[in-house]
């Protein structure tokens, strides 16, 4: 892949998008946000997270000061204003079974670009916020756009608005970005046919791996 991008530009809807979730999660799920330092401000990235609700994808972003692109169902596209927000905040359509050749060629794209996505290893919210073995899916996507991957840990959003349960405001729902890994860090060319996998499970093991900082009360 050719060098760093120019930034993309935050639009307009995406922006003010992004302003009403951050005051929706201060004001009812207010949590942890740490390691933002470890997100670069431009150039091709993905963050990898664990995912266990509904409120995952956009909390992720909620403090992130440069737009992400997100995996949609491609079933949400119905016309009207629901495909026309879509459109216009980047969000890529994809089928249901995760296996879309041009959706992961729009990925590639969008990273060629420059740009950040989002994307959850484990393909499905877990049902109880237990991390689950991931697809091998990142790892493809990671391994041929040979970008960093900053992992990323959700904490409680199971809680919050889980598989099983309604929705609980007041539940804080936390998000912790770790170091970003290397295309060193995670792909092994050398693994054959199990390079996706692998890959994969290295980027499971660096979201494992990050704990929520302990708070020293004075």
């Amino acid at each position: 892949m050719s060098g760093p991008a120019a930034p993309a530009r935050m639009g307009l809807v995406y922006g003010v998008c992004r302003h009403l979730l951050e005051a929706v999660h201060g004001a009812f799920f207010r949590g942890e946000m740490t390691g933002l330092e470890h997100l670069p401000p431009d150039g091709p990235l993905i963050i990898a997270s664990n995912h266990a609700s509904f409120l995952d994808p956009p909390f992720v972003g909620v403090q992130v000061m440069r737009p992400l692109v997100f995996f949609a169902r491609k079933t949400l596209w119905k016309g009207g204003l629901a495909s026309w927000w879509l459109d216009t905040v980047g969000a890529i359509p994809v089928d249901r079974d995760g296996s879309d050749v041009a959706a992961i060629k729009a990925v590639l794209r969008a990273l060629q670009a420059g740009q950040a996505l989002v994307l959850f290893p484990e393909g499905t919210r877990s049902p109880d916020g237990t991390l689950q073995p991931p697809k091998a899916g990142v790892g493809l996507i990671a391994c041929r756009a040979q970008v960093p991957v900053v992992p990323a840990r959700i904490f409680n959003s199971h809680r919050a608005l889980g598989r099983s349960g309604g929705l609980r405001p007041g539940t804080p729902v936390s998000v912790v970005y770790g170091r970003a890994l290397t295309p060193a860090d995670y792909d092994d060319p050398a693994a054959g046919k199990e390079r996706y996998q692998r890959a994969s499970e290295k980027i499971m093991a660096a979201i494992a791996a990050l704990d929520l900082p302990e708070v020293t009360i004075i």
